[in-house]
């Protein structure tokens, strides 16, 4: 298989169930951590590895080491593999998704913005999502009629913050979730509930349905709940650990323990809540979203561009939102028509963007 993103918390929880089933490794595909990439090398002996910078090839501890988007979109048309796990985080990630299914391979999809911005494109048929919630609705649906589908939300890092605090809120306290170890872009997009605009986007695609929504879970043993014409509703419970769904989207089957079973005991109590646009203001658009599949690329690039500049320091947390709806509304109307068009309205957006920061 083709790891893209190995020394990132998908990629790093992708290479544990490799190990544990003797899943060989084509190819890894790294960022700048060059230190645990080179520990990754020594232990699955990858033919090919792929870095982000030049400069940092001579660090890296292998024979044939390449860099940059376009060395990974090469590999991918040219590799035997017929399994590419796309952990890349950011628009980055879409040209090897739009690859690998060109050439027939499957995708095991953690990149949730392949979807997000160029979902009424893309072949689904070729994707196995590497996430919790999909993979919870997913292992739910049988052949019932269905009437809608949920998954739930941490509430990310300032779901308990008094509203009137949120704007003084520091990056590193953004970046502390209460539930979860993930990379900065991902916690930050769960503090404003962008993230999980995303993943009902996403859902929307791999189920063909736009009658889903998400709740507040606080525990996140809850993942997701199919919601049948009979007035019924089935949960998917586990506990959270990234590694069953992985293991699902690369092998299809798994017949052995791979997580400690919840005990429903000692969690005493589980509670549900809203989502409220007083603190989540991007929530606003989540029904248009789910109806208009030119916004996706809209939310995804000024959001970007936001998170990106919010880490940096350069602007205020409820700042993301704000630019992030600013953008919505500018480009209210735009049409997208093409794989090209997604390419395009992402830089015009882009640009717009840091222009109203």
């Amino acid at each position: 298989m083709i790891l893209l993103g190995s020394t990132g918390s998908i990629g790093v929880n992708t290479l544990i169930i490799a190990k544990r089933f003797n899943l060989n490794i084509e190819v890894l595909v790294a960022g700048t951590n060059i230190n645990l990439l080179n520990k990754q090398i020594k232990e699955f002996s990858p033919s090919l590895v792929i870095i982000k910078n030049k400069e940092d090839i001579y660090k890296v501890d292998h024979t044939d080491v390449r860099y940059g988007e376009d060395a990974i979109i090469k590999m991918i048309e040219g590799s035997s593999s017929s399994l590419v796990i796309n952990a890349l985080v950011g628009f980055l990630g879409l040209k090897p998704t739009i690859t690998a299914i060109k050439y027939g391979k499957k995708v095991a999809l953690a990149n949730k913005e392949s979807l997000v911005v160029a979902g009424k494109f893309i072949d689904t048929s070729f994707i196995n999502p590497i996430d919790s919630e999909h993979f919870g609705l997913w292992y739910l649906v049988d052949d019932k009629k269905i009437d809608s589908m949920t998954i739930t939300a941490s509430g990310g890092s300032f779901r308990d913050l008094p509203l009137d605090k949120l704007k003084d809120v520091t990056v590193k306290e953004a970046l502390n979730h209460p539930n979860w170890s993930m990379g900065n872009k991902i916690t930050i997009d769960s503090a404003t509930m962008t993230n999980k605009l995303f993943e009902l986007v996403e859902a929307r695609w791999l189920f063909d349905i736009t009658a889903c929504d998400a709740i507040i879970e606080p525990k996140s043993i809850i993942h997701a709940l199919v919601n049948f014409t009979d007035g019924s509703t089935t949960a998917h419970i586990a506990n959270a650990n990234m590694q069953l769904p992985i293991a699902y989207a690369l092998m299809g089957k798994v017949e052995e323990q791979i997580l400690e079973k919840v005990d429903l005991l000692k969690l005493q109590n589980l509670e549900f809540k809203k989502i409220e646009t007083s603190r989540y203001p991007i929530w606003e658009i989540k029904d248009e979203l789910l109806h208009n599949d030119n916004l996706g690329v809209v939310l995804n690039a000024s959001n970007e561009i936001a998170v990106e500049e919010f880490l940096k320091g350069n602007i205020g947390f409820l700042d993301i939102g704000r630019i992030t709806m600013n953008s919505i509304n500018k480009f209210h109307n735009i049409k997208v028509d093409s794989l090209d068009d997604i390419f395009n309205v992402n830089k015009e957006v882009r640009i717009y963007s840091k222009g109203i920061i």
